[in-house]
């Protein structure tokens, strides 16, 4: 199967189901490859480094700043996240069409650099919707869910950058859309 990109990015407000439409694609279609971030929090409970995350630390993120390896890094909710040019790299020449499950400032950073990027900003399909889902996946606190959710009209401002925007109401349909957007008919 061909794709329109060799870089898709994807970003939503969290809890918006990216990171779920995300794996669903990855499962569905093997020409598919994630870009693994990489990320100055605490590794939780379960995660293997390399897997969801490649964990650093700061002295290692900041050295891997001065040596110019990330593609594109932001702070979010307190932590650094990153994209790491190797790994991208290596994706693409193994005939990957690479997904990006990033922040909306680093996908215009991807934007930036690979003139053949296409950007989804997955949207909820309301505020309320959004802090329910919050509040059901029971692994944040009020105080955190109040932050991300405060950062909801920046992000809502960055939409108009993406090439597309895919209301995740129903995930099936969300799915469906998105596949419609990143598959290639004539390919």
């Amino acid at each position: 199967m061909k794709f329109k990109s060799k870089h898709i990015v994807f970003s939503a407000p969290s809890g918006a189901g990216k990171t779920t439409i995300v794996k669903i694609l990855l499962d569905k279609h093997p020409g598919l490859a994630l870009s693994i971030s990489a990320t100055t929090r605490k590794q939780r409970p379960g995660e293997e480094d390399g897997k969801a995350y490649y964990f650093l630390s700061e002295k290692q993120f900041k050295r891997a700043i001065e040596e110019d390896k990330f593609l594109e890094y932001e702070e979010v909710h307190g932590n650094n996240y990153v994209t790491l040019k190797s790994k991208v790299a290596e994706s693409v020449k193994a005939g990957k069409t690479v997904l990006f499950d990033i922040d909306v400032k680093g996908a215009r950073s991807v934007q930036d650099e690979y003139d053949d990027a296409l950007l989804i900003f997955i949207k909820p399909p309301s505020k309320e919707i959004l802090r329910q889902r919050l509040i059901d996946r029971k692994s944040e606190d009020t105080e955190t869910i109040n932050r991300r959710l405060d950062r909801l009209d920046f992000e809502y401002e960055q939409a108009h950058f993406f090439d597309y925007i895919v209301i995740n109401d129903k995930l099936d349909d969300a799915v469906a859309e998105v596949e419609k957007l990143i598959i290639d008919e004539n390919g």
